[in-house]
């Protein structure tokens, strides 16, 4: 990406959390730990899956996918937190933060596609357990994890681009701890008031529209396990779903107060508090509460140990 050539500003200072003091190295050491955790994780889900015949079912698939999508950015976004916590800053370049943005930007709106994708796997799984095996085929997993890759390479290039070209003349420090769109936005000299409402319209149909399929999808489970009279079989159904609506929760709610509600009305420090529970919490418990702890998961492991 081309930056604007009367652009003064080469570097941007990221604040992250300020006034640690004596529990600097605390924290510093809970994210690392956190962070390879992680990176443990979602590693072991992405090899389990692939060399694992009997992982071989479009829910395991889609867990795959955002188990790759997590990895990736753990990867982009821990170690500049981790640079933020210990020196109480961090430098990066300009080219250095829009690349960050950029791929952060790709990764996030892939997790809400693939979160969506999932609640209407479990949808069918429930509403239509006769069909669901003809109509979730692998041809058609392959057809919505293309679709959605292509939909947030579109959206994101759009919006990220707009970024790039905005001009920074002055100011370059962002009270944040990785290189958010709004935050960068604040930076520019230059009138941004179309990247501003640009950006919120890109994030209409990436975080709002998928969170209203899913909570449309998970209307139609509810009243399709109300009609289970029995309670162990509401149970069982319950539990299928428990988990994905647990992470859904967390993280479109974090999502949605961040970026569809203006920044003017958080406290920047809630709002870094806000963007943790999506950057590095979400990529944590994702794999615990998808994965490893499924019945078929813990097999398939047993099996390539033994």
């Amino acid at each position: 990406m081309q930056m604007n050539n009367h652009s003064l500003v080469t570097e941007i200072f990221l604040l992250g959390f300020q006034h640690l003091n004596n529990l600097k190295i605390l924290i510093f050491s809970l994210i690392l730990l956190i962070h390879i955790l992680t990176i443990y994780e979602n590693v072991l889900v992405i090899v389990l899956v692939t060399i694992s015949q009997t992982l071989h079912s479009p829910m395991f698939f889609f867990l795959q996918q955002l188990s790759l999508s997590d990895l990736l950015q753990s990867m982009l976004i821990v170690p500049i937190l981790l640079k933020t916590v210990i020196n109480e800053g961090a430098k990066i370049s300009l080219i250095g933060c829009i690349v960050q943005l950029y791929i952060f930007g790709v990764t996030e709106a892939s997790q809400c596609l693939l979160l969506t994708v999932m609640s209407y796997d479990r949808y069918l799984a429930i509403c239509n357990p006769l069909c669901y095996s003809s109509i979730m085929n692998h041809k058609l997993c392959v057809k919505l994890i293309v679709m959605s890759w292509l939909l947030v390479l579109s959206f994101t290039t759009v919006t990220v681009i707009t970024a790039a070209t905005q001009e920074f003349c002055n100011q370059n420090t962002i009270n944040h701890f990785f290189c958010d769109y709004f935050p960068l936005l604040e930076l520019s000299c230059s009138e941004a008031t179309l990247a501003r409402i640009l950006g919120l319209a890109a994030s209409v149909p990436v975080i709002l529209f998928p969170f209203l399929l899913i909570t449309g999808s998970y209307v139609c489970i509810a009243h399709e396990i109300l009609k289970i009279t029995s309670n162990i079989g509401r149970q069982k159904a319950f539990s299928t779903c428990s988990s994905h609506l647990a992470v859904v929760s967390i993280f479109y709610g974090s999502l949605i107060v961040t970026y569809l509600i203006p920044t003017r009305n958080q406290s920047q420090t809630i709002g870094k508090l806000l963007s943790l529970l999506y950057t590095v919490v979400t990529p944590f418990i994702n794999p615990m509460i998808y994965s490893l702890r499924s019945t078929d998961m813990k097999n398939a492991l047993k099996k390539i140990i033994q």
